[in-house]
C-alpha cells in the first residue's frame, strides 16, 4: 500500500465518517495539532527513557500518548464518524488529576510564573503544554462550529497542566534551577 493517495492534492481530506472537507476545515486544524502535540510527546518521552527512576513518568507518558491519539481521532471525525468511536472515558480526566497532584505534593509551592529551561527535557515539557495549549484552541474552534467529545475537551485543558508541573519536577529531578519569573 502506497504511502500517498493523490485524494488531498486538491487540498482536501477525509474525516472519519467519510466527509470531504477543506484541509483548513477545523477539525483538520484540531486533530492537527493534536498529532504535533503527540509527536512532541513522544520526543520528551525518548528524552526521560533511559533514567530508571523516571519510569513511572514515562509509563504516563505512553498512556498519555494513546489517549492522544484517542482525543484525535474524536477530533477528526464527522458526526455521524463520530458516532461510531468510542468517547474518552471521564475518568481519564480523573486520572491525570491524580498524577497532577501527586506530581505537584513533591514540589516547593511558588507564586510567580515559571521560564522554561535548564534541561532539555524540562524545555520539552514546556513545548508541549504550549502546544497543548494551542490544541485546545484549536478543539474549542472545532467544537463551536461542529460539535466535539466534551471530555476530550476537558481533558486537554487538564492535560496543558500536567506538562507544566511535569517541567517543575523534571526541573527538581535535574537539578537545574527553577527559574521563577519576577517582572
Amino acid at each position: 500500500m502506497k504511502v500517498y493517495t493523490k485524494t488531498g492534492d486538491g487540498g482536501e481530506t477525509s474525516l472519519i465518517g467519510g466527509s470531504r472537507v477543506p484541509k483548513t476545515d477545523e477539525r483538520v486544524e484540531a486533530y492537527g495539532t493534536v498529532d504535533e502535540l503527540g509527536a512532541f510527546t513522544a520526543l520528551l518521552t525518548d528524552h526521560l527513557r533511559g533514567d530508571s527512576t523516571l519510569a513511572e513518568t514515562v509509563d504516563d507518558l505512553n498512556r498519555i500518548l494513546s489517549r492522544l491519539m484517542t482525543v484525535e481521532a474524536l477530533l477528526a471525525a464527522d458526526k455521524e464518524g463520530r458516532e461510531k468511536l468510542t468517547p474518552l472515558p471521564s475518568e481519564t480526566i480523573s486520572w491525570l488529576e491524580g498524577r497532577i497532584d501527586s506530581l505537584q505534593a513533591s514540589l516547593p509551592a511558588i507564586d510567580k510564573f515559571t521560564i522554561p529551561g535548564g534541561h532539555p527535557a524540562v524545555s520539552l515539557s514546556h513545548i508541549c503544554r504550549t502546544v497543548c495549549r494551542r490544541a485546545e484552541r484549536a478543539a474549542l474552534r472545532a467544537d463551536a462550529k461542529f460539535g466535539a467529545d466534551a471530555t476530550a475537551l476537558v481533558w486537554l485543558n487538564r492535560l496543558s497542566d500536567y506538562f507544566y508541573v511535569l517541567g517543575r519536577m523534571l526541573t527538581q529531578h535535574f537539578g537545574v534551577a527553577e527559574t521563577l519569573w519576577i517582572p
